[in-house]
Order: C-alpha cells, then structure tokens, then sequence
C-alpha cells in the first residue's frame, strides 16, 4: 500500500510581501493559498506543490526564491517583475 504524507510549506514573507505590494498598485487583493511537499513513504519521491495565488479569478503559481511565476499551469511563465503589467492587461 502507498502512503503519502503531506506537510505544508509556508511561503517565503520576502515573495508574499512583493505580490501584496505589485496587488497594492493594481488596486485588488491576493488570496494566497500556502503550498505542501508530498512524499511517498519508503521511496525518495517527493513532489513540491507550489503556492497559488488568485488575483481577479487568475490562478498564479509561485515557488520560493524565484524570480518568476506561472500563470495558470507551469507552462507559461512570466517574471515577478511583469506581473504588474499582466494583472492590468486582466481588465
């Protein structure tokens, strides 16, 4: 049988605060739901699950100490810097 453990990852205060400041411009708000790392027990598989945050019904993803940040899927990314310019061009 597969057991998997989950724990929850808190997001980095340096990569929260610069989305709520990058909102604050915007004029909205973040909901900002904490990511977990999931391990299968007995193995060395282990998968990241990344921060979510939903700004004007887009889900955005985010991983600690990095520069960029994916919209919708990790597909598209974009860097942290633009992400004021694509909430804007969301109206």
């Amino acid at each position: 049988m597969v057991n998997i453990t989950k724990k929850e990852l808190e997001i980095d205060n340096e990569l929260k605060k610069k989305i709520e400041f990058i909102c604050s411009f915007c004029n909205t708000t973040p909901t900002i739901i904490n990511g977990n790392i999931r391990k299968i027990n007995k193995t060395n598989l282990n998968y990241i699950e990344p921060h979510r945050i939903i700004i004007k019904g887009v889900t955005f993803l985010a991983f600690n100490y990095s520069n960029e940040i994916f919209v919708e899927n990790l597909s598209q990314r974009i860097n942290l810097a633009d992400l004021e310019n694509y909430i804007r061009g969301l109206n």
